[in-house]
């Protein structure tokens, strides 16, 4: 990783540092209250990295959850993430290797930042996207291995440090919002979500409203890839700036 390509990718990601810093300490200090250390919050981070996989896979891990249970509620629970991966594929074109890579490091966050940033002049996309993924999976594992570290050493009080990752992904949501113009796949995705809650109840509504998410952005997607039309106002014509 050349030192160009990592001051291009390091300031991209530094709102993830801090949210994945957060919670992967909240979810070392959990999985060590649990009877495993910081060995256990690395390999868990650097070979599963999925947060809500694993905040899950703590619940499981106590419980003493039997594999075909862990196995089916982990899909559930981290089914997106191949929409994800399906859905950059076009980005990712010609990244020899990195590719699986990629496609593997493809948290909600990561996503949210590769389907909208640019690398800038100068720096090799490639190689650009692979800092940004590399240095995020990164944050991840320190966050986690910290918190498994301090909740060894420190008695702490860890009540309702789960709703760490819940407040992570209201921030993202809120500034893809800000940041983009087009708030129907926002709105598709809630109001799928809402009506399938109500529907089919908390245990049984993940399934259908990713599905009807999916086919929703399908049906839209000509819509949706439409450049967005530039409306030229009087005293834009009047100061010379079309």
């Amino acid at each position: 990783m050349s030192r160009k390509v990592f001051s291009a990718a390091f300031p991209v990601t530094l709102p993830v540092l801090m949210g994945y810093l957060s919670i992967g300490i909240a979810f070392g200090l959990m999985l060590e209250r649990i009877g495993y250390n910081f060995i256990w919050a690395f390999f868990m981070s650097l070979t599963i990295y999925a947060g809500s996989g694993q905040y899950l896979g703590v619940e499981l891990l106590a419980t003493g959850a039997v594999l075909a249970d862990v196995a089916l509620l982990t899909l559930l629970i981290n089914f997106r993430h191949l929409v994800y991966g399906l859905s950059m594929l076009e980005k990712f074109r010609g990244m020899g290797w990195r590719k699986l890579y990629m496609m593997f490091s493809l948290t909600d966050e990561t996503y949210a930042l590769l389907s909208g940033v640019q690398a800038p002049v100068g720096v090799d996309p490639k190689r650009f996207y692979f800092c940004v993924a590399l240095l995020d999976h990164s944050y991840w594992i320190l966050g986690s291995v910290i918190g498994a570290v301090a909740g060894a050493l420190l008695p702490l009080d860890i009540t309702g440090i789960d709703f760490a990752m819940t407040a992570l992904f209201v921030v993202i949501a809120v500034d893809q919002w800000k940041t983009y113009k087009h708030h129907l796949p926002a709105l598709l995705g809630a109001g799928a979500t809402l009506f399938f809650l109500v529907l089919a109840g908390p245990d049984q509504m993940l399934l259908p409203s990713l599905g009807a998410i999916v086919l929703g952005l399908l049906v839209l997607r000509e819509r949706l890839d439409r450049p967005e039309e530039v409306r030229i106002t009087d005293s834009d014509r009047k100061e010379g700036t079309v």
